[in-house]
């Protein structure tokens, strides 16, 4: 079943087109299509959704978080962090990156050792280069294949159908961290740890940028469009990997969250 559903969300990502050169390579576009919102109707109500939630439920728990003392938010999110680096590293090694892939294990280890499971970012004191999340979706886009129609996911918010697929790949491809070992004695982190650490992943980030997506919110004549516009734009910046900025009516609000 598994495969089947992946193969269904693959065959979705190839109709929507791949940029392929004459000798049969993929690469990115200089210049992107534009991503059309195919499901805008569905998307709006989604979105609609997502906001009730989000001011019911996920609002007042970040409101929550923030107010735990900052060292102790502040290791959270180290730790995260250096969870994802399980993410992104066989995302680097997939895209070509082998360099960073070392650069970024070695990251992995010094954290997870000396710096107590990520609590502490001692990579960074040791001057290890500064670490950019990759994922599947990412990869995807730089081998070629067309983001899709863009879609608003219940909960998880903006994306695409590339970047749909290459979650479903992450969840559904295996433990997503299959290699990470949580007492040394081959006890492998499960999809439910990936899902709860996802969630509070989602809390740390609105717990950061509270005042920033609510100035966004109030400032927006259609919040809804601003968000994809954001989401779309930053998305092509990663799978670029450049650090162009993004042009957008509210960059200073996006730029806050980035720098978060």
């Amino acid at each position: 079943m598994k495969k089947i559903i992946i193969s269904f969300l693959i065959s979705l990502i190839i109709s929507s087109g791949v940029n392929a050169g004459t000798d049969g390579s993929k690469t990115l576009s200089k210049k992107s299509k534009p991503v059309k919102d195919c499901f805008e109707g569905l998307n709006r109500a989604t979105f609609s959704l997502n906001q009730g939630l989000d001011k019911v439920i996920f609002k007042p728990v970040a409101k929550g978080y923030r107010s735990l003392p900052s060292p102790v938010r502040t290791g959270t999110s180290n730790v995260l962090t250096n969870i994802s680096s399980l993410i992104t590293i066989p995302n680097n090694i997939l895209q070509g990156k082998f360099e960073t892939a070392g650069v970024n294990t070695g990251r992995f280890i010094v954290n997870t050792t000396i710096g107590i499971l990520g609590i502490f970012d001692v990579a960074k004191k040791m001057g290890f280069s500064e670490y950019e999340k990759e994922d599947y979706g990412q990869t995807l886009g730089v081998w070629g294949f067309g983001a899709g129609c863009y879609v608003v996911l219940p909960v998880l918010g903006p994306s695409t159908i590339r970047d749909t697929a290459g979650s479903f790949i992450n969840v559904l491809g295996g433990d997503p961290w299959y290699n990470a070992s949580t007492h040394g004695n081959n006890e492998y982190l499960s999809k439910s740890d990936y899902v709860a650490t996802k969630i509070l992943t989602g809390v740390d980030f609105r717990a950061k940028n509270l005042e920033t997506i609510d100035n966004l919110e109030k400032n927006s004549l259609d919040f809804y469009a601003s968000v994809r516009s954001l989401y779309l734009q930053d998305r092509q910046r990663k799978i670029a990997n450049t650090s162009a900025t993004i042009e957008v009516l509210y960059e200073g609000d996006w730029e806050e969250v980035e720098s978060q």
